[in-house]
């Protein structure tokens, strides 16, 4: 390596801004979320199969342009007013993710993360704080399921699934002698409005910390006080039944 001897001008960037060469064909509109192509490293309008690197500072518009032909500006830092579905002012530093370039929500399944609640404005609309370089999903590296339905049997498929639960389930775990483990239930409701019970099989019981359990009753996700971000994370194996080894939230033992 050649130490400098003389002046350099370099170029430098300010600090929360990046640019990326555009896919072909495409319009990047102001405000947008950017998303890179995994196999190009090219950026267009974000889809839940990319990464989000930042909100388009300004219209790129590479409708007639081959592939690179164009750099979108994106801000990669920051804090922007979202509309994101259900929104409530008790949801303070929950996640926030994309469905598309301008579709936000609270689900973790089909969706790409993009930063965290600051503050809450209105009824369905809050400041997201977002950093695109230091910012991590907190369910990074799982994979995620969006359960809309009253009740799901799980089988050992869901192994090492997030099951994020949109509406009021029961969910019904198998016998511990199926290979099922590392199962996450997450609640995505609004404050007090989604019931999740986790229901053993007959012989098996849910334990953890100061939960006992007892055989064929359910661990709830009491609904008075159930918060949107609320989980439990299952452990097979014990020869009495499943143990809790991760918990946010009010869980009790159905009566």
């Amino acid at each position: 390596m050649t130490t400098l001897a003389v002046d350099l001008a370099r170029s430098y960037e300010v600090g929360d801004r990046n640019g990326f060469p555009i896919i072909a064909a495409d319009i990047i509109y102001e405000g947008a979320a950017v998303g890179l192509v995994d196999a190009s490293g090219h950026a267009r309008p974000l889809t839940s199969a990319d990464k989000f690197v930042g909100f388009a500072e300004k219209k790129a518009d590479n409708s007639a342009g081959a592939a690179a032909a164009i750099n979108v500006r994106v801000i990669k830092k920051g804090s922007a007013q979202l509309s994101v579905s259900g929104a409530v002012i008790t949801d303070l530093g929950q996640p926030i993710y994309a469905t598309d370039d301008n579709g936000f929500v609270f689900t973790p399944a089909g969706s790409v993360f993009i930063g965290f609640v600051r503050r809450f404005v209105s009824a369905g609309v809050v400041i997201v704080e977002f950093d695109t370089e230091k910012f991590i999903d907190p369910w990074a590296g799982r994979v995620r399921e969006a359960l809309n339905a009253a009740t799901k049997t799980l089988d050992a498929e869901d192994t090492g699934k997030i099951i994020a639960c949109t509406v009021t389930t029961v969910i019904t775990l198998p016998a511990t002698a199926t290979a099922l483990d590392n199962i996450t239930l997450l609640n995505v409701g609004p404050f007090g409005t989604v019931k999740i019970s986790a229901d053993p099989a007959a012989a098996d019981k849910i334990m953890g910390p100061d939960i006992a359990g007892a055989d064929n009753k359910d661990l709830v996700n009491t609904l008075a006080t159930a918060r949107r971000g609320d989980f439990i994370t299952l452990k097979a194996g014990h020869a009495d039944g499943y143990t809790v080894c991760d918990i946010k939230g009010v869980w009790a033992t159905e009566a």
